[in-house]
């Protein structure tokens, strides 16, 4: 590794332990929301469990992100984005799957 490059990334390193320690302000804050869960599954006008299911999850775990005691993370969170702003798409590409799946083991 070339010396400048080097010193670069111990600069950067010094500078995220600052920003840990509360000594800097980081130069941005990414935020992100907290999907409404449930708000979304019943703008779907779905059950906890159909919900559940039609993400692929478990209803208990649906159930703990509908209370607050989890949150989701990952691709959950953009799934559920999508389903938010875009319910049709979700119903029409994960149902036509489950259509196919069903298919397959007749």
């Amino acid at each position: 590794m070339k010396d400048e490059l080097f010193n670069e990334l111990i600069d950067s390193i010094k500078e995220a332990g600052q920003i840990m320690r509360g000594e800097r302000k980081p130069s941005r804050v990414i935020i992100h929301e907290v999907p409404d869960v449930k708000q979304i599954r019943i703008k779907m006008k779905l059950s906890q469990n159909k919900f559940a299911a039609l993400l692929g999850i478990n209803a208990g775990t649906l159930r703990n992100w509908e209370r607050g005691i989890r949150v989701p993370s990952g691709p959950a969170r953009v799934l559920l984005a999508v389903a938010d702003k875009h319910p049709e798409a979700i119903i029409d590409t994960l149902y036509s799957e489950i259509g196919k799946t069903k298919a397959k083991a007749c």
